[in-house]
């Protein structure tokens, strides 16, 4: 009774010491497994922290980095000229030509221009220099002629000898030639129809004319033997000699521009009591471009300009 007693309290004791013991197991089991996750969340923690840290710092410097190489691109890479397209676009309406060419185009070294052609002016006649400058014509030193300033003078009141046979001048004839081309550059013809004529062949001229119209209609459009500027040699006739050249482009250019060549138109329109003959707008005489532009700025005839007169005597 006794050892049975013995031997249940014994099993008892050893049952209750178990059961103690796998407390202190499962304890020993749970709290190092807490333990562990404790460490291994705060490792992980730590690891993540580090990772985000290492990640923003790659981050922060490969965009650094990005940025440093987009301006080392930006300052070593040359400016690209635009396209014709993105210039014509780009240029404000009405720009200027440095608005309007490339930047490539600006930055180059400029070209030697050639050198400029002279232009003519419509009110300061050329210098000796220029390539339209025409002298004034030969002083000739023969009896029964009339120079007022240089310009030898033959219309109704003042004659020139018979013997006095020039030829076509050879300046007239250059300047004839230079306006010509001029006109030529205009898309005009101009053309010389008549220059020099001896006494002689004046006679001829007008004494046909007075037998066809008579002589007071012959004294408005045809001079007189000894009083016709063709006599001189600076005057020359161009084109149609007749009205059917009045209002044609070209006897309007020759008015406008006939001067800068040192030309005058010599029997304008409206006219006719002061110089003695009709209108001819083919009739150009040269005086030099010095004066040719002084009696054309003025806007008189040449006898208005040297105070003559015109009438036979």
């Amino acid at each position: 009774m006794k050892r049975r007693l013995f031997i249940t309290l014994l099993l008892a004791a050893v049952i209750s010491c178990t059961g103690y013991g796998k407390d202190i197991v499962g304890q020993s089991d749970v709290l190092p497994s807490a333990s562990t996750a404790k460490i291994t969340s705060g490792t992980a923690k730590v690891q993540s922290e580090t990772t985000s840290t290492t990640k923003a710092a790659a981050s922060a410097t490969t965009s650094a980095a990005n940025i440093e190489t987009t301006a080392t691109t930006t300052a070593e890479t040359p400016t690209q000229a635009p396209t014709a397209a993105q210039s014509n676009e780009a240029a404000p309406a009405g720009g200027g030509a440095a608005a309007q060419q490339p930047a490539q185009q600006q930055e180059q070294p400029q070209q030697s221009a050639p050198a400029p052609s002279y232009t003519p002016s419509n009110t300061t006649a050329p210098s000796p220099n220029d390539s339209n400058y025409g002298a004034a014509p030969t002083v000739y030193n023969y009896d029964g002629m009339t120079y007022i300033q240089g310009v030898l003078i033959a219309n109704k009141s003042y004659s020139l000898p018979a013997g006095f046979a020039p030829g076509l001048d050879q300046t007239c004839l250059n300047q004839f030639y230079k306006l010509q081309n001029a006109a030529s550059q205009q898309g005009l013809n101009i053309w010389l129809s008549s220059g020099y004529r001896s006494y002689d062949y004046q006679a001829q001229i007008y004494n046909n004319y007075v037998a066809r119209d008579g002589q007071a209609a012959a004294d408005t459009y045809s001079a007189r033997p000894g009083y016709s500027e063709h006599q001189t040699g600076l005057a020359i006739d161009v084109n149609q000699i007749d009205d059917s050249f009045i209002g044609t482009p070209e006897a309007v250019w020759l008015e406008n521009h006939c001067h800068e060549y040192g030309f005058i138109l010599r029997y304008p329109q409206g006219k006719q009591d002061i110089t003695g003959y009709k209108y001819e707008s083919w009739h150009i005489r040269y005086v030099g471009t010095d004066m040719s532009y002084a009696i054309h700025n003025s806007g008189l005839t040449l006898e208005e300009y040297f105070g003559i007169d015109s009438y036979y005597h």
